[in-house]
């Protein structure tokens, strides 16, 4: 497996030779473009008399030094204009820097600042729990949010015993919302920090019935690396059957076998010419060519075992040993030392956490298909996404779930730009606002989140 630095160079080698950019080397080229060349930066300045920047706070350093550029040595005529909420940067991950709006006045000396504090969206006890929580973080612009909304309902925090039960306090409460208060399905968010988080309350919906969608997103058990896992074991349960062969059509070029559709169609010619499944007239097969006879004699030495031995293990046992003996977690995050906080093997960690509740594959598989009703794939349900995702968005009731400490704050994450993060959770929330987390996650007892204490106080039931 290539590591990820020689990728990159093969990708920086590819761009070259096909003169190709990608949108950070447009960034990057026109920054020194238009340091380097004074006539087409004097162009460019003329030719824009007004500037206007919007998401300012989620510009990169090569945005800010364009802008700059852009705006020196320009005449009177001229003016330019950010518009941003340092409270709502929150993607740092990308290269943005918070720095820059921070920074401002202080890199344009002559500008002037308005603080635009009027809030249209939120009651005055959800602004009230936003302002509790931001006032920890030390590098901010100062402002206190106001609102001419009525009052509504306290903001409300639910502790779970473990995650199965914060689940369910959830679908109570939605079942509350709905025939107490009269809210809709489709009027209720679902906001977590990172994506594998959703297993729990999808699998939580569907017992209950409780129609939703991933917003912009699969829904866990139809995520690649989680769906191609149960294929291994749909095909390990019945490898000498039609679904048998379905699933070997999925799963033998992944990880990459680099069997090609030449070699697909010849075996699929001798398993109706013999009268053999797929994986019968794979093992009679004579392959010619050595790396298709390696990387097939690598995968009928992983699954024989597998097959022979199914009834003596247990599922999440054989995914383990199926990630270990595949390399299936350095393959599908392409990474020598896969981090355990990718989101793919947050994903499949999941999975192996959830199949511990089956003794055998075919529970696990009939609980698994379950997930692909109606159910969960309704857009007037409730919502289901990351807070990324819910950037820009509003509900009339959201719930921000998983408040446990090293999920929000994340264990790895800058804790000011979690704390926004949490910020932008909870600031879409219009009437209702909902704060939970339980004793446990992946079976583990885990602290709540430090965040809880900083909003608590006084203004949650």
């Amino acid at each position: 497996m290539m590591k990820v630095g020689h990728v990159y160079m093969a990708y920086e080698e590819s761009k070259k030779k096909n003169l190709q950019l990608d949108l950070n080397d447009l960034l990057v080229e026109t920054y020194s473009l238009l340091k380097e060349n004074q006539e087409i930066r004097k162009k460019y300045q003329d030719q824009y008399s007004h500037i206007l920047v919007d998401e300012f706070q989620d510009t990169n350093p090569a945005q800010m030094g364009i802008l700059k550029l852009l705006v020196s040595g320009r005449n009177g005529d001229s003016s330019f204009w950010v518009c941003g909420d340092d409270w709502q940067s929150i993607y740092a991950f990308t290269g943005a820097s918070v720095g820059n709006i921070l920074s401002f006045g202080e890199v344009f000396k002559n500008s002037k600042q308005f603080i635009l504090d009027m809030n249209y969206r939120s009651t005055p006890e959800i602004l009230a729990v936003c302002q509790k929580l931001i006032a920890h973080n030390t590098r901010k612009i100062e402002k206190t949010l106001r609102t001419q909304n009525t009052n509504g309902e306290s903001v409300v925090a639910l502790a779970g015993v473990n995650e199965e039960d914060e689940s369910l306090q959830i679908v109570n409460e939605i079942r509350d919302l709905l025939e107490q208060k009269g809210y809709s399905y489709k009027d209720i968010a679902i906001l977590y920090r990172a994506n594998c988080q959703s297993r729990i309350i999808e699998e939580g919906f569907s017992k209950f019935k409780v129609p939703y969608h991933v917003e912009n997103g699969m829904s866990f058990y139809s995520r690649h690396e989680v769906k191609t896992l149960l294929e291994y074991l749909r095909f390990i349960d019945d490898p000498v059957s039609d679904e048998g062969d379905e699933a070997f059509r999925k799963i033998i070029n992944f990880p990459n076998r680099y069997i090609g559709r030449g070699f697909m169609t010849v075996l699929e010619e001798q398993s109706v010419s013999k009268d053999k499944h797929l994986y019968q007239a794979l093992k009679m097969m004579k392959i010619d060519v050595p790396y298709l006879r390696k990387y097939i004699k690598q995968f009928v030495e992983i699954i024989d075992p597998l097959i022979r031995d199914k009834s003596q293990l247990e599922p999440a046992e054989m995914i383990g040993i199926l990630r270990e003996a595949l390399e299936y977690d350095r393959f599908i995050t392409d990474d020598d030392i896969p981090s355990p906080d990718d989101e793919k093997i947050a994903n499949i960690n999941q999975l192996q956490l959830a199949a511990t509740r089956y003794s055998d594959i075919k529970s696990l598989l009939n609980y698994t298909g379950s997930f692909r009703d109606e159910t969960s794939n309704d857009k007037n349900g409730v919502s289901l996404m990351t807070i990324h995702k819910a950037k820009g968005l509003e509900f009339p009731v959201v719930f921000v779930v998983g408040l446990m400490e090293g999920l929000l704050p994340h264990k790895n994450g800058d804790l000011e730009e979690e704390r926004r993060i949490a910020f932008v959770g909870i600031s879409r929330a219009m009437k209702q606002l909902y704060l939970t987390y339980s004793a446990t996650y992946a079976g583990r007892p885990v602290k709540r989140s430090p965040f809880l204490e900083e909003m608590l106080s006084g203004s949650v039931e």
